[in-house]
């Protein structure tokens, strides 16, 4: 794979041989925000629809409120994800998918059935490894 206008490519070859070098480090950043795990869990919640944050917090188990909090504010930071505030009483917000995130809804849907498909085997390897190691 060859990297276009003149840039050099961040690798020789692979999926990294296709991304510039001085774009790497933006890329894993992207990476990194999109494949955390709370990230592509409210992704995939978001697909039924606009939520408000309680509803949110409700159908994500286990994140905590700082987190959710953080996680929601970096989604809108990369407009994956809208926050919207009605001038209402009592006020109402609500956060749903933009287009670009729902680019990523197969890859994240994808994910998440990978994982649950594969849970018992990989717990199965975690307790050999941890059985080994004692």
């Amino acid at each position: 794979m060859e990297v276009t206008n003149g840039s050099v490519p961040a690798a020789d070859r692979g999926p990294c041989a296709a991304i510039p070098a001085e774009q790497i480090d933006f890329v894993r950043q992207v990476l990194d925000r999109v494949g955390d795990k709370w990230s592509v869990l409210v992704i995939a919640v978001l697909d039924i629809g606009p939520l408000r944050y309680t509803d949110l917090q409700r159908e994500v188990p286990g994140i905590s409120q700082r987190m959710l909090t953080l996680t929601l504010r970096q989604l809108v930071q990369d407009g994956l994800v809208t926050r919207t505030a009605y001038a209402e009483v009592p006020p109402r917000v609500e956060y749903a998918l933009t287009p670009l995130s729902r680019s990523l809804l197969g890859i994240v849907n994808s994910l998440i059935t990978w994982a649950t498909e594969h849970h018992d085997e990989i717990r199965a390897h975690r307790d050999r490894a941890a059985a080994a190691s004692s």
